[in-house]
């Protein structure tokens, strides 16, 4: 199985926030995971749900750009069900599957999960875009 790679290279909201890791299962499974920092936290001191929000969007979206063969991808919708909360210090895994990619599309769905409990789960569609976008590389 492939290490975990650092797909926050450049500057922006998620290096800001301590980055993603992800990497290839197969085809059709991607993984990336995050440790829970303090200022991911909200005043309940749990995860904000806005940050879980945007790394199952990065992460997602990730395994997408690789589904689609390093052509750029852009969300079009993106459904969450929080189920349980994470805790400073967590770490957090999600997985991808690719449910199924057309000429335009990856659809696709992601469990996230800390400590063997499942955090959230969500589904979303994304748009795969038919031009390079200089240094908009994301790894995978």
């Amino acid at each position: 199985m492939k290490k975990f790679k650092q797909i926050s290279t450049k500057p922006g909201f998620l290096k800001n926030n301590g980055g993603l890791l992800f990497r290839k299962i197969n085809i059709n499974k991607f993984e990336f995971k995050t440790e829970i920092k303090k200022n991911h936290l909200n005043r309940a001191k749990i995860t904000h749900g806005g940050y879980i929000s945007s790394i199952i969007d990065a992460g997602a979206g990730t395994a997408a750009h690789s589904c689609a063969k390093g052509r750029p991808c852009v969300t079009i919708s993106l459904e969450i069900k929080f189920i349980a909360p994470t805790k400073y210090k967590d770490e957090i895994i999600g997985t991808v599957t690719i449910n199924k990619k057309t000429k335009s599309l990856v659809f696709l769905s992601c469990i996230l999960k800390s400590k063997s409990k499942i955090v959230a789960t969500s589904s979303g569609v994304w748009k795969i875009i038919n031009y390079k976008i200089p240094g908009a590389g994301y790894g995978g």
